[in-house]
Formats: C-alpha cells, sequence, structure tokens
C-alpha cells in the first residue's frame, strides 16, 4: 500500500486529451514489470487510479503510463509538468505472456486507448520478431484527431513487418481511411486462426463483439486474452470494486482468456 516515489521527467502530448507520462524513480532502481501489467499512480493531495503501462518491458526506464484526462486524478497527472513526484503501487496483475505466442500468429485489437496496454506487448513482440510468424494489428479509434501512437504503428509495420488496420467510427471531410467499427476487420484480416493468439483490450461492448469474432473465426477461446481493467481501485484485492463473481480483476487479471470470461460477460448487470 506504501507509495515509491517517482518523478515526471518527460511528458508526451497524443491527443487532444491524453498524455504519456515518462517517470523515472526517486529511490532505487527500475521497476520492472510485464506487458499488460498496470501500477496504481498517486497524484499527491488528489488521489490515486489504476493505469496500466504503456512502455517497453525489455527497456522499463523510464516508466511510461498513458493517461486519458478524465476526472480529477488523471488531470492532475496529465498535466504534471516535469519535476513533479508522483506516487507508484505495483506493477500488479497478469501479463498478456506473448511468448505463449510463439512459432505462431498474433492477433491484436485495440479500440480507444486500449491501445496504451497493448503497446508493451507489440513491443516485446517486437523485440523478438524472428520467433512469430504474421503479427496482425486491428486498431479503431472514434476519430482521426483520437488515433494513439500513429508513428509507432507507422514504424512497427514498415520496419518490423507488422499489418496494421485502423478505422475510426467518424470520418471527418478529407478522411481517406476506413469508417466503421473494428470488430469488423477481424473476419477478413489474415492469420492462422487455430495458431493464433489474439490480445484484445478496449471498451468492455467492444471486447465482448471482439473477442465473438476472434472465436468465430476459429481462434481457440484459451487463446483470446482479454484485459479487464474496470472499477479498479486499490489494486490488491482488497476493496472489492473490481469483482466479478468470483474474480477480483486487479488480482486475478486484468488479463483474463475468453474461456474464463465468456460465460460471465453474457450475464446482464455482472
Amino acid at each position: 500500500m506504501v507509495p515509491r516515489l517517482f518523478g515526471v521527467v518527460r511528458t508526451y502530448p497524443d491527443t487532444l486529451d491524453t498524455v504519456t507520462l515518462a517517470l523515472e524513480p526517486l529511490d532505487g532502481p527500475p521497476l520492472a514489470f510485464r506487458a499488460g501489467q498496470f501500477t496504481m499512480l498517486h497524484a499527491f493531495g488528489v488521489g490515486e487510479v489504476p493505469i496500466s503501462i504503456s512502455g517497453d518491458p525489455t527497456r522499463p526506464d523510464p516508466l511510461l503510463h498513458t493517461v486519458r484526462d478524465v476526472g480529477a486524478v488523471t488531470h492532475a497527472l496529465v498535466t504534471a509538468a516535469p519535476g513533479t513526484a508522483v506516487g507508484v503501487r505495483g506493477p500488479f496483475g497478469s501479463g498478456w505472456e506473448v511468448a505463449d505466442g510463439t512459432g505462431g500468429d498474433v492477433v491484436v485489437v485495440a479500440g480507444g486507448i486500449g491501445l496504451a496496454p497493448l503497446r508493451p506487448a507489440i513491443l516485446e513482440v517486437v523485440s523478438r520478431r524472428s520467433d512469430y510468424g504474421r503479427v496482425v494489428l486491428l486498431y479503431g479509434a472514434r476519430s482521426p484527431a483520437d488515433i494513439l501512437f500513429a508513428d509507432d504503428m507507422a514504424t512497427w509495420a514498415q520496419r518490423h513487418g507488422i499489418v496494421v488496420e485502423v478505422t475510426v467510427d467518424y470520418g471527418p471531410p478529407g478522411w481517406s481511411g476506413r469508417v466503421g467499427l473494428v470488430t469488423t476487420l477481424v473476419a477478413r484480416a489474415g492469420f492462422d486462426p487455430l495458431h493464433s493468439l489474439a490480445l484484445v483490450c478496449g471498451p468492455e461492448v467492444m471486447m465482448r463483439y471482439a473477442a465473438t469474432a476472434l472465436s468465430a473465426r476459429g481462434v481457440p477461446d484459451t487463446r483470446i486474452r482479454l484485459s479487464m481493467e474496470r472499477n479498479m481501485r486499490c489494486g490488491i484485492g482488497l476493496c472489492g470494486h473490481c469483482q466479478l463473481r468470483e474474480l477480483f480483476l486487479c488480482v486475478d487479471g486484468p488479463v483474463l482468456s475468453y474461456d474464463r470470461l465468456a460465460p460471465l460477460l453474457d450475464v446482464r448487470e455482472l
């Protein structure tokens, strides 16, 4: 429950309301983490929130978190100037464990800021690109202005042979890309479903439909993983805010396989 002190060394504006914070420890070594894990970020005098780590697990210093400005705590974080001290508890939770996809294809389906928790998994794949077959990233954003990590996606496609497909819910005048739901891209994406590991993160309704589409394509439910970052508050399974029937998502998750989640996602108001 005691946070470590980290200092903000840089901030990177991603969109109008989203910023990536680069943090370095003030009291010891870098914070090692696995792709998919999260920390509790503490803005002193305001509060703390769970935020997934968006940096490279093979290069944990600086520690990166991509934060959307949606409340008092996140506002304090995204507006923090370099030199500001913040508290970090963690890392917590399960990871994507992308090494399980070694020798096969990897399919990443992301919606909105859900690309941030998936970025470490993609970077881990990139660091050992020859260990994997076809790698496909399907990404959906609300509008072109809300697209995250555009430069990263271009690099992944051009230098590492990752197939990147981007769609938006709304295409303003001048937008020549795809318009529509990201889940519609699953049916026509090129990958071997029986030998694929699928990683999904985004709004819960989007994840349900994406997982259903992946399962319909033939990806085994045990090979579809979702990040269920909902209502987490303490990070250690004490407060109960993230309880999903028998699961405490901050401890048992946030990354869980679809075979465990499917019976729970279909229960209304669970």
